[in-house]
């Protein structure tokens, strides 16, 4: 049988800087074919998408992930070069290893061992991989997806294998996502001396009142899956630079991280009525990001809950936490997702690694899933 960390020395060789793919996907598509995959390369722009199905009858249950990284950042920080695998006390260190090439590796080396173990199993195994994860995220997942939804092909249970884990393999599943919405706004003033308050307009102090209800508003109470909806201003610039001029126009960039308690628009509706109420001269560009998902307990929980219980020995920890996923594209055309991988503790980090012992056990948990859904 393939070993699973020699294949992902293999993928960590790879410099895929995001967008590339560096011929991650064809060594990907080099494994599946013998398998039975139908193996298709979607290129979208400067990002290249693999989708590989076995089968044609339901339930589909497709693996999916990215084989994009971001960039190293300085290599003489690293300890090793980041795209040289190295082994250490018991750990696997590479750009990737992480976020998330051990979780591919872990993939295809359970999907061979299920085929093998398996020939006349139940349903469909698909992969969705693709090369913008780490980027801009636009020609990457959503488009694939909207190429299966225009030919109504449905997935029903999907593994992102995102690093969803803590401290051990396992500990933590993400089975839903919060929304992200991020709004650009500029408050106007009129710009002059500040020796003549009379004649200027400061928008930063206009605008203070406004930010102190925002920052003080409570959005939702959250619910089961999700904490409460969240408002943080991430940039506030103004001025010229000089000391002595009351700057024209303050720009904010802020985000919510919301749950299913409420919906963007709302969001959208209530941020403009605050503004409105304090009398501002704004505009506002928002951008949305993700809608918040939820995948309630059901096949999928239940078979990664017990597969994790019967490798790993304990109970995993259900989780909304954390950033936007892929999961957030899947999710939509009604497929159960959850997000399930290595530790993330190292991931964007110099020196990434992972547990080579627990990139072995996600192997066998992805093995006993791929069991219990379609044995």
């Amino acid at each position: 049988m393939r070993d699973v960390i020699d294949l992902t020395k293999q993928l960590i060789s790879k410099p895929s800087v995001t967008p590339a793919d560096e011929g991650c996907q064809e060594l990907m598509k080099d494994i599946l074919a013998p398998l039975g995959f139908t193996n298709e390369t979607m290129v979208f722009e400067d990002t290249t998408n693999l989708w590989a199905r076995k089968g044609t009858e339901k339930p589909v249950f497709c693996f999916a992930g990215h084989t994009d990284v971001v960039p190293t950042g300085p290599v003489e920080k690293w300890q090793f070069n980041p795209f040289t695998p190295t082994e250490k006390d018991g750990f696997l260190y590479g750009r990737g290893t992480a976020d998330m090439k051990a979780s591919l590796a872990a993939m295809l080396c359970a999907t061979e061992r299920f085929v093998k173990d398996y020939p006349d199993h139940k349903g469909s195994i698909a992969y969705l991989i693709t090369s913008d994860e780490e980027g801009p995220f636009i020609n990457g997942t959503t488009r694939v997806i909207d190429t299966l939804e225009a030919r109504n092909e449905k997935i029903d249970y999907c593994i992102v294998g995102e690093p969803s884990s803590t401290k051990v393999t396992g500990d933590i599943i993400k089975n839903g996502r919060r929304g992200s919405i991020t709004g650009e706004l500029v408050v106007r003033g009129i710009q002059g001396h500040v020796a003549y308050p009379h004649l200027v307009k400061n928008p930063i102090h206009l605008f203070a009142p406004a930010l102190d209800e925002l920052a003080s508003t409570v959005w939702d109470e959250g619910n089961a899956y999700f904490p409460p909806t969240s408002f943080q201003v991430s940039n506030l610039n103004a001025g010229t630079g000089a000391t002595n001029v009351v700057p024209g126009e303050v720009h904010v960039n802020f985000n919510f991280r919301f749950s299913t308690e409420v919906t963007h628009d709302e969001l959208k509706s209530r941020v403009t009525t605050i503004l409105d109420k304090h009398g501002l001269d704004y505009s506002i560009n928002w951008i949305l990001s993700g809608q918040p998902f939820i995948t309630e307990v059901g096949s999928l929980v239940d078979a990664c809950k017990e597969s994790i219980h019967e490798v790993m020995g304990f109970e995993t920890e259900l989780s909304t936490a954390g950033g936007t996923s892929d999961g957030r594209f899947i999710a939509p055309t009604g497929a159960q997702v959850i997000e399930l991988g290595p530790e993330n503790g190292t991931i964007h980090k110099v020196d990434e690694c992972v547990n080579i012992n627990n990139v072995k056990s996600l192997e066998e948990v992805y093995y006993q899933v791929l069991v219990k859904l379609l044995a």
